[in-house]
């Protein structure tokens, strides 16, 4: 099958397409990712409604459980063991409702799937599995879209059009056509009324962030604001297909050097914001490994070209294509060389398609994303904690010391295993590091940017997809020649910083034979003042027994009133006193446990 598939080529034949937008740079991606979608008419109100039900009926439940019964002396513990099945409940729930209603629900689901910052592993687990399919619009329905974009029956915009999709998604699905000029192509098309069902579940989204502020676990632990401004922009965007030509454009560009990738060519004449129109490059499956190996392509160096791929995209492009799953990579062998020994592996091109879910690291992410390359490369645990301080990831309080503690570790435990090996190893590990950094890990003191959290999404599907072509791939020491090569070319655009750093050491040295005489005279002089910072944990721990003292004193208030309260209306019956008394105890009681 694959030997008789031709070359792929058409993007270098053709020459720049007048009719195709401009590409953007990264700094004008980054600016028009927060931009609105354009108006798009009137919100289901049925729809709305059922979706801020259930996120009512979450959020009511979170303030009784954590805000309301933990504060009750003697149901700490119950709440506590409670808490697991509780959070597991409502992301079940949830799972079932966005395969019911489809939408933005399953994209939704799939975004807080990467967010291990910020939510329980019990959450993300029951929604790492949902899947972005769900029945198909009608042939009719499809067709009306495509006349709609272009002003014409979409039997004269493409020759052929195959009535089955080859994959429905929640907000377009995917039909194989031929264009009235001879190309074969692959079509993608929005689903009828989506801007209005994708507007509608945002705004419920929006309604449920404006409660969640009132919680404060949550308001304290995560910018929902911000949350919710990410994935808005990363779903509207998804809904501009022009944009998404853009991005095939603009990661072809960045790989127009390397032969051994290839990306379909968007066909600007029949592309609008609904409707993209590609190149038909359909090849090998990447996870088909018995028709990579049965093409003569060498699993390993299709593994090992699939890791230096995305290394690129990371920390030289900052450009990353964001949803690697199996549909969208194809392995497409090619033509060997006519001298190439009979037992030579197949020469092979990585084919890349759909590229609606792209990150795009920041400028200020760049050098701190280079610096954790070079660190994992070098397993040096100071400099990759170095790099998440100098990124902004993390939340004030987190302890330095304890993070390169566990870092060191799991570089001492994981480092030199191969990729087939990492995932025992990692799970072999976790009893430890639950038992010896149980307070890092449920403080969590990281919250990512999206761009950052889909970039290490793709590397985490990319591992699978790497284990799987080849168990013995060694990821150290892969990275490791990246990671020199990106340190030298750091050094060398940096090498003006290092001699200014050069001279102020000097500077600093010509002068401290004048400070060490000040230190000295100050001693003599009895004026030295020490000044003492107390540990991130001693902080909270005293923090957290300033709160204990407080509800105490709160409790014993409440104490005192109910016992007036009893003993008047035991000598004397009922009265307004002793009523009054007993619900003064109730409103000091409630009011000492619930306040922060």
């Amino acid at each position: 099958m694959a030997a008789s598939q031709p070359q792929f080529g058409r993007r270098q034949r053709r020459a720049a397409d007048p009719a195709a937008p401009k590409t953007m740079d990264l700094s004008e991606l980054a600016r028009g990712a927060g931009q609105e979608a354009p108006p798009s008419g009137r919100l289901d109100r049925a729809r709305y409604l059922r979706l801020a039900l259930f996120f009512a009926r979450v959020f009511l439940s979170f303030i009784g459980w954590d805000l309301v019964l933990r504060r009750v002396p003697g149901f700490r513990s119950y709440v506590r063991a409670n808490r697991r099945p509780r959070w597991q409940a409502h992301a079940r729930r949830f799972r079932r409702l966005a395969i019911e209603y489809g939408g933005v629900l399953i994209k939704l689901g799939q975004f807080l799937s990467i967010r291990v910052d910020i939510l329980p592993e019990d959450v993300t687990r029951e929604l790492r599995g949902l899947q972005d399919e769900v029945p198909a619009e009608t042939l009719a329905d499809v067709q009306a879209v495509i006349a709609a974009e272009f002003k014409r029956p979409a039997t004269e915009v493409f020759a052929w059009f195959k009535p089955e999709p080859e994959a429905a998604a929640s907000l377009a699905q995917v039909h194989k056509a031929r264009l009235v000029t001879g190309e074969e192509v692959v079509v993608k098309v929005q689903r009828p009324r989506i801007e209005q069902l994708v507007e509608t579940d945002l705004a419920a989204l929006r309604l449920a962030a404006s409660w969640l502020k009132l919680y404060p676990p949550a308001s304290r632990r995560v910018d929902l604001d911000r949350l919710y401004d990410e994935f808005s922009r990363t779903t509207r965007l998804e809904l501009d297909f022009v944009q998404e030509g853009r991005n095939a454009d603009r990661f072809a560009a960045d790989f127009a050097d390397d032969p051994g990738i290839y990306i379909a060519d968007v066909f600007w004449e029949v592309t609008t914001r609904r409707v993209l129109t590609l190149e038909n490059v359909a090849s090998i499956k990447i996870d088909d490994l018995p028709a990579i190996q049965a093409a003569g392509v060498s699993r390993a160096e299709v593994a090992r070209k699939l890791y230096d791929t995305y290394l690129e995209q990371i920390f030289v492009h900052s450009f990353v294509h964001a949803d690697p799953h199996p549909g969208n990579l194809f392995v497409h062998p090619l033509a060997p060389p006519d001298d190439a020994p009979a037992s030579a592996a197949r020469p092979f091109q990585l084919i890349f398609v759909d590229f609606g879910m792209v990150a795009v690291v920041p400028e200020a992410m760049r050098t701190a994303m280079r610096d954790v390359a070079i660190a994992v490369g070098l397993r040096d645990a100071h400099r990759l904690v170095q790099a998440y301080f100098d990124a902004g990831v993390m939340l004030p309080g987190a302890d330095r010391q304890r993070l390169e503690e566990l870092h060191e570790v799991l570089f001492a435990r994981l480092g030199g295993m191969r990729m087939g090996q990492l995932t025992d190893g990692a799970m072999q590990q976790i009893p430890f590091v639950m038992r010896e950094y149980r307070d890092l890990l449920f403080e969590m003191p990281f919250q990512f940017p999206t761009d950052i959290l889909f970039a290490i999404r793709a590397v985490a599907i990319l591992y699978g997809m790497a284990t799987a072509l080849d168990p013995d791939f060694d990821p150290w020491a892969a990275t490791l020649p990246f990671a020199e090569r990106l340190a030298s070319d750091q050094l060398k655009r940096e090498w003006r910083g290092v001699l200014d750093e050069i001279g102020e050491l000097l500077r600093l040295t010509l002068r401290l034979p004048a400070r060490v005489e000040r230190f000295l005279t100050r001693v003599e002089r009895g004026e030295l003042v020490q000044q003492v910072a107390m540990a991130p944990d001693a902080a909270r721990a005293l923090r957290r027994l300033e709160r204990s003292v407080d509800r105490l004193t709160w409790g014993l208030a409440a104490i005192g009133l109910l016992g007036a309260g009893v003993l008047l209306r035991t000598s004397e019956g009922p009265g307004g006193l002793n009523t009054g008394l007993l619900i003064a105890a109730a409103v000091v009681f409630v009011w000492g446990m619930t306040r922060r």
